[in-house]
C-alpha cells in the first residue's frame, strides 16, 4: 500500500503544514457527518410530511440555488473580510438550518429555509463553507504539499460522511427501541445536524492569523484579475459536470433505490456507506498518480470510466449488480476532487483564491440546482434510472472537453514534483 500511495499516507497532515489545517479538516468532518445522514433522510422526512417526488426535487433544488447565491456573494467580498469570522458566521447559519427543518413543516417556509440554509443534499460539499475552507488550506500549504493536503481534506470528509450515512438508520432504531413516532425520530436528526454546526464553530474559533490574507499585499481592487479568463473557463466546464451530477445527488439516488428496489433506509444507507468508503480510499491514490501523470490527466482518466459504470446501473439485472457498479464507480469518480481543487488554487494568485474558489463553485451549484427537479420529474414518471443515464453522459462530455482545453496548462504542484 505504501508503494502505491506514498510513504506519508498515514499522517493526518503532510509534513510542514500548519495545525490550522487540522482544525479545518476537523470542522469539515463534523459537517460531513451531518451531510451524510441528512442527504439520505431528507427525502424520507419529506415523504413522511406528505410531499410528492416533484416537490421533493424542488426543495433539493432550492438548497442548491441558495448555496450558489450565498457562495457567490461571499466569494466577491471574502478578500475584504476575515476568513475566520466568515466561517464562524456560516456555522451559525448551519445551526439555524437544522432548527428550521426540525420545527417547520409547511412547504413554502421549508423551501425558504432550504434556500437560505446550509443543507447539503449531495454526497459532496456544495455549501458556503467550501470556498472559505479551500482558501484557508491553500494559504497554509506550499505547492508541493497542496494536493496531498486537499486529498486528506477530502478523505476525512468522505469517511466521516460515510459514517453519517450509516447514522441515517438511527431514526428507525430509535422509533423501535423507545416507541416514538418515526416522524419525531427524524426531527431529532435535524437537531443533531444543527448541533454539529456548533461543533464546527468550536473548531474554527482557534484559527490563527496565518489563515488570513497577507496584510502587506493590501486589498485588491477586484476579486479576480489576470486569472479571470481561466477561472471562467474552468467554471463553465465544472458547471457541465455538476449539471450531470445533479441528476443523481445522494438524496435522489436514495429515492431511486427506494422506488426501484423497495429498499429499507438501513439497506440504502449501507450501500451508500460502502460507496463512500471506496471513494475515500481513492483520494490517497490520486496524490501519487497526479505526481506521475499530472492533475488534469488524473481528473479525466479516472473520471471517464466511472461515468460508464454509472450509465450501466439502470440496465443492471439485479440489485447485486447495481451495488457492484456503484462501488466501482465511486472507486474512480472522486479522484478528481482533490486534484481539481488543487489545480484551481494553483493557477490563480493567492489574492484571487477566495473569488476563484467561489466562482468555480457557484456555477456548479447553480447547474446542479436545475437537474434535481428534472430528475424528480423523471422519477415521478418511471422508476427506470433515466437520471443516471443522462447524468453519466453529461459528465463524460465534461471529461473530454476538460482534456482538450486544459491538458497543456500546467500548475505549480506539477512543477514542484518535476
Amino acid at each position: 500500500m505504501s508503494a502505491l500511495i506514498g510513504d506519508e499516507w498515514w499522517r493526518p497532515l503532510p509534513r510542514g503544514v500548519s495545525p490550522d489545517a487540522l482544525r479545518v479538516i476537523g470542522a469539515r468532518s463534523a459537517r460531513a457527518f451531518g451531510d451524510g445522514f441528512v442527504s439520505l433522510l431528507l427525502p424520507v422526512y419529506l415523504l413522511r410530511l406528505g410531499y410528492e417526488p416533484f416537490a421533493i426535487g424542488a426543495i433539493i433544488t432550492s438548497t442548491l440555488v441558495g448555496s450558489a447565491v450565498l457562495t457567490l456573494v461571499l466569494g466577491m467580498v471574502a478578500h475584504r473580510y476575515s476568513r475566520r469570522w466568515m466561517l464562524l458566521g456560516a456555522c451559525l447559519l448551519m445551526i439555524g438550518t437544522g432548527a428550521g427543518f426540525a420545527l417547520i413543516h409547511a412547504y413554502w417556509p421549508l423551501l425558504i429555509v432550504a434556500f437560505i440554509g446550509t443543507l447539503n443534499p449531495s454526497s459532496g460539499d456544495v455549501s458556503i463553507f467550501l470556498p472559505l475552507e479551500h482558501t484557508v488550506l491553500a494559504e497554509v500549504a506550499g505547492p508541493a504539499r497542496r494536493t496531498a493536503l486537499f486529498a486528506r481534506y477530502s478523505l476525512f470528509g468522505t469517511l466521516v460522511g460515510a459514517a453519517g450515512t450509516l447514522a441515517a438508520a438511527l431514526p428507525d432504531l430509535i422509533a423501535a427501541r423507545f416507541g416514538v413516532a418515526q416522524h419525531t425520530a427524524l426531527q431529532v436528526m435535524f437537531w443533531v445536524y444543527g448541533a454539529l454546526g456548533a461543533v464546527a464553530l468550536l473548531l474554527y474559533r482557534p484559527l490563527s492569523p496565518a489563515v488570513e490574507a497577507d496584510p502587506e499585499a493590501g486589498i485588491p481592487a477586484r476579486p479576480l484579475g489576470k486569472s479571470k479568463r481561466i477561472v471562467y473557463s474552468l467554471a463553465a466546464l465544472f458547471s457541465l459536470d455538476s449539471f450531470g451530477g445533479g441528476f443523481f445527488v445522494q438524496s435522489l439516488l436514495a429515492l431511486w433505490l427506494f422506488q426501484a428496489y423497495h429498499l429499507s433506509v438501513a439497506a440504502a444507507s449501507a450501500i451508500l456507506f460502502w460507496s463512500s468508503l471506496c471513494a475515500a480510499m481513492s483520494f490517497l491514490v490520486a496524490v501519487p498518480l497526479s505526481e506521475r501523470i499530472g492533475l488534469i490527466n488524473t481528473m479525466v482518466f479516472t473520471h471517464l470510466p466511472s461515468n460508464v459504470f454509472l450509465i450501466l446501473v439502470p440496465f443492471a439485472p439485479n440489485l447485486a449488480t447495481v451495488i457492484g457498479l456503484l462501488l466501482a464507480r465511486n472507486a474512480l469518480s472522486q479522484m478528481d476532487v482533490p486534484t481539481r481543487t488543487s489545480y484551481v488554487m494553483a493557477v490563480v494568485t493567492p489574492a484571487e483564491r477566495p473569488a476563484a474558489a467561489s466562482v468555480t463553485a457557484v456555477p456548479r451549484s447553480l447547474a446542479a440546482s436545475v437537474s434535481p427537479i428534472l430528475a424528480g420529474y423523471l422519477l415521478s414518471l418511471s422508476a427506470f434510472g433515466w437520471p443516471l443515464i443522462i447524468g453519466g453522459v453529461l459528465k463524460a462530455a465534461y471529461d473530454l472537453l476538460l482534456l482538450l482545453k486544459f491538458r497543456h496548462i500546467g500548475s505549480a504542484e506539477q512543477t514542484a514534483h518535476e
